[in-house]
């Protein structure tokens, strides 16, 4: 009996966080959000593809991971400090990490760590869009 207690209290559980994440991410999805999966430290060998979803909130990327407990965003870019150094399509295995028919842009700040966003042709158009309408003054470097 007290088995059957603990097997039901677990399988309640993971129905709640089942539910949890999927409220999560319709509702990121509804306000904006867009799949993106990122990789900091690209030049690493252990360094891997994480999905998420980006929000932009004003003059900063909000990157929300899928798989996390966070009610807030486990990375933030400012729009100021990202520069895009190349552009590529996704090589090998990695076309089965990152959404559908993504491309990867690789992006170096002064502030912060490299790292590799790959994002679908509709979300490119708009992080591209949001980063190009920087505030006058502001170069951005052409990646080819």
């Amino acid at each position: 009996m007290e088995i059957t207690v603990v097997v039901l209290g677990l399988l309640v559980v993971l129905a709640v966080v089942a539910v949890w994440y999927s409220l999560r991410w319709v509702r990121m999805r509804k306000n904006g959000g867009v799949s993106v999966a990122l990789r900091w430290r690209p030049d690493s060998a252990r360094a891997g593809w994480h999905l998420g979803i980006g929000r932009y909130e004003g003059d900063a990327f909000a990157w929300y991971r899928v798989w996390s407990l966070r009610s807030g965003p486990d990375r933030v870019f400012e729009r100021h400090a990202l520069e895009i150094a190349d552009r590529r399509d996704p090589i090998g295995t990695e076309s089965y990490a990152v959404p559908a028919g993504s491309t990867v842009l690789r992006c170096e700040s002064d502030t912060q760590e490299a790292i590799e966003i790959a994002m679908g042709p509709g979300a490119l158009t708009g992080f591209l869009s949001w980063l190009e309408s920087a505030p006058p003054g502001r170069r951005l470097p052409r990646a080819s």
